[in-house]
């Protein structure tokens, strides 16, 4: 049995008449009919009642009419969600990100994707770098959304990994309630000196957390940290619970955390970058709509 078959026999349901119907299909009578009977043959069933005079349905013939056209409408269907997924407008886009991505970085992007390919299911998942690094690897994750950059060490050293800027913005200091700080508009790195710092943990963050001591270096000290968290949401909460003091990125005043007072960096403040990542020669049509719309939305360096 071929699809070209089922088309004739469909052409030849719709007009019952053999000749009407290879006008239509650009062919002559002869070979349509002997098309019609091999069919006929390969099912086993009479589709068609002919007499001299006319030409009509069996009831195999209308039930094997409606099926035909059923399957013919999903082959369709199926050849234009192939179609679709090839140019990206069709299929899943599994993202990974870091809470603070959330606060003014990410959103727009997805605005933006969300408005050119409706039809694409995003599937979010909030992560630390590390666990979306991993979940790159592995493949269950198309793309991940974390502080740059990430260090060329265990995990994340990986020549496999791309990544691309989607924002630049200074760090800040986030100051606990009642701090002797808190009085002036912008403080000097230097004078975080003696505080107990709250960082940025290991491998969680290793990019933010390089800049933040790079920050303090340039400021003539070394922090004493006493105490690290993984996300930059757990540093503003413990900023706000009196642990200490810490240097974040300025995005993250968005997330409103009683208690704590964030000031602008009186030197020259260092920018972190948020970014996306994801393995190099993932050729999925949709991970490269998505990063396309985030190159529009934002500035994209690709490293």
């Amino acid at each position: 049995m071929e699809l070209r078959q089922l088309q004739y026999f469909l052409v030849v349901a719709d007009e019952l008449n053999f000749s009407s119907a290879a006008d239509r299909l650009n062919m002559t009578q002869p070979p349509l009919s002997v098309q019609i009977r091999q069919l006929e043959e390969e099912l086993s069933v009479v589709l068609f009642e002919r007499t001299t005079r006319k030409v009509k349905l069996t009831a195999a013939g209308r039930v094997f009419q409606e099926s035909t056209q059923n399957l013919l409408d999903q082959l369709r269907s199926n050849v234009e969600d192939a179609r679709r997924a090839a140019k990206g407008e069709w299929g899943r886009l599994a993202l990974g990100f870091v809470p603070s991505a959330t606060t003014e970085n990410l959103p727009p992007i997805l605005r933006n994707f969300r408005a050119r390919f409706s039809d694409v299911r995003l599937d979010l998942h909030e992560l630390t770098p590390e666990q979306q690094v991993r979940t790159l690897r592995d493949g269950s994750l198309d793309c991940g959304c974390f502080y740059l950059p990430f260090a060329d060490a265990h995990p994340f050293g990986d020549r496999n990994l791309m990544s691309a800027a989607i924002s630049r913005e200074p760090l800040v200091a986030a100051l606990p309630p009642g701090h002797r700080l808190v009085a002036r508009r912008k403080v000097q790195v230097s004078d975080l000196g003696d505080e107990p710092f709250v960082l940025v943990g290991g491998h969680s963050g290793q990019g933010l957390r390089e800049i933040i001591l790079e920050q303090c270096r340039r400021g003539g000290f070394v922090p004493r940290v006493v105490q690290e968290a993984a996300l930059v949401q757990t540093i503003a909460g413990l900023v706000a619970s009196g642990v200490g003091v810490a240097l974040i990125p300025a995005s993250v005043r968005r997330i409103q955390k009683t208690g704590v007072t964030y000031r602008a960096l009186q030197d020259e403040p260092l920018d972190v970058e948020m970014g996306l990542i994801w393995i190099r020669g993932n050729n999925s049509p949709v991970l490269a709509g998505f990063i396309d719309v985030a190159r529009e939305t934002n500035a994209l360096h690709v490293r």
